[in-house]
């Protein structure tokens, strides 16, 4: 520990008092990896304001310190972005005892969370008013709305209903000087130049610390069917789904998902298990929703559209969930996928975009010239087809080591796969953010008008480079706007 860590811990406790700083090394080391355990870092404490004031606080003594902070919520992410340096040169800033939800108004469709409210219990409080918060992901049960604000989180109700980015109505945050941003207020016109709250969110917190959001709520849903189907390949996969979409608003989801990837699941996963008799190259997962008790019911709606599909051959097989517990489970394999990976093995994960009208070719041609060029590796993608976001993951060989791999290997495997989604017009980048993992790739493949404003927009929030160090823009420590 630094002399000016040291004299900035006595400062937060003397200010805040004993609970927001943690210096226990076994309570410390959960925070110190990313999700998968490919980011290892070091931090001597942890800071754990409980309010917006207190956030504000530390902000302006770490500036005038001049000690590096790194936000964490909840450790969910992907890409190493909440991952402290290695060099234990940063303290770890933890949103997770700012978890109140001040206020959720069904009248305004709007709910007020604190950074630290975890996704799930906003779902669970919306659905008490009747309304509910439209983003859902694998990790809802740990996942904070700050980090799910600081990264633009996706999820799978894209289709429907947009990325983070247009769920929030406002945002609350603290610079990195320690002044406040309060920009909560849901404005349907605000011309006051430019937009803040959207520099904040998907900013990974280089640019500040978000300690609140006022989120968009849609009407609970009053029935939903969830339908899992067999079919040949992604092009049928896109025109099902364009079949579905000319019929019918309801569509919420639809996810597609290789069979080797199922088998992965099916593997490493206890209690899944095949949704269809028979086997299929490509599945499908339809969620369909209705928020009108007086409508036709979704799983009617589905068995009316899927039928003739069955019948003309563009679908083989298809099921509807008869009960909540199966529509559920048909969701755990879509929400397992990324634990049963980890289980399985090294592997390189890409979570980019691409066109909708290129996504089915780029998830067979890609995966098959990944293949040729890395002999012994297996490619697969899947994802939200309606919003060309493909996760496209490729496995080490069977026996390897896995640090080998990933230190010699993997450096390789990535820009050549984002060699092909930029010559597909695609995006590095779709819900994940950059962190620390894409940080290199980011400078390779973007215009230098992109980083160079990318860097000015940092420097002048952050001219001492304390802000999250390392991830999405690096400036070197003492940088000032030019």
């Amino acid at each position: 520990m630094t002399p000016a860590q040291s004299d900035l811990l006595d400062s937060v406790r003397a200010t805040l008092g004993p609970k927001a700083v943690i210096t226990d090394e076994s309570a410390i080391a959960p925070w110190l990896s990313d999700w998968r355990g490919r980011y290892h870092g070091a931090a001597p404490a942890i800071l754990a304001p409980d309010s917006r004031d207190g956030v504000a606080a530390i902000l302006a003594m770490a500036h005038a310190a001049r000690v590096p902070l790194v936000p964490q919520g909840g450790n969910t992410g992907m890409v190493g972005g909440a991952t402290p340096p290695a060099d234990g040169s940063a303290l770890i800033l933890s949103l997770r005892r700012m978890n109140r939800i001040r206020s959720v108004e069904p009248a305004d469709r709007l709910a007020v969370a604190e950074a630290g409210v975890i996704l799930a219990d906003l779902h669970a409080a919306a659905l008490e008013q009747g309304m509910r918060f439209p983003l859902t992901l694998g990790s809802r049960g740990s996942a904070t709305i700050g980090g799910l604000c600081s990264t633009n989180a996706g999820g799978t109700q894209v289709l429907r209903f947009g990325t983070m980015r247009s769920l929030v109505a406002g945002i609350e945050a603290v610079l990195p000087d320690g002044s406040v941003h309060d920009g909560l207020a849901a404005l349907k016109k605000d011309n006051r130049g430019y937009d803040l709250n959207q520099l904040l969110i998907g900013a990974e917190g280089t640019l500040g610390v978000i300690t609140a959001a006022t989120l968009r709520l849609v009407p609970a849903i009053a029935a939903r069917a969830v339908a899992w189907v067999g079919l040949a390949d992604p092009e049928v996969a896109l025109a099902l789904l364009r079949r579905l979409e000319a019929r019918t608003d309801r569509i919420e989801s639809f996810e597609i998902v290789p069979d080797d990837t199922l088998a992965l699941v099916l593997k490493h996963i206890p209690g899944t298990r095949r949704p269809l008799a028979g086997a299929h190259p490509w599945h499908v997962l339809i969620e369909a929703v209705s928020d009108d008790p007086a409508a036709e019911p979704p799983a009617e709606t589905l068995e009316r559209l899927l039928a003739p599909a069955i019948g003309d051959g563009q679908v083989a097989d298809a099921v509807i969930a008869a009960s909540e517990a199966q529509a559920e489970a048909f969701w755990h394999i879509r929400d397992s996928i990324s634990e049963a990976e980890r289980n399985n093995g090294p592997a390189v994960q890409h979570d980019i975009s691409v066109p909708v009208s290129a996504m089915p070719r780029f998830m067979l041609d890609g995966a098959a010239a990944c293949e040729a060029r890395f002999p012994g590796t297996q490619a697969m993608a899947f994802g939200h087809l309606g919003d060309g976001n493909v996760h496209f993951h490729v496995r080490a060989p069977r026996g390897v080591d896995p640090a080998r791999w990933y230190a010699e290997e993997a450096p390789v495997i990535s820009p050549y796969v984002n060699d092909l989604v930029v010559a597909a017009g695609g995006s590095i980048s779709a819900e994940h953010g950059i962190g620390q993992m894409k940080l290199g790739e980011l400078e390779r493949l973007s215009s230098p008008a992109r980083m160079a404003a990318l860097r000015a927009i940092k420097a002048a929030f952050d001219p001492g480079a304390l802000m999250n160090p390392g991830k999405l823009v690096a400036l070197a420590p003492g940088t000032r706007a030019p």
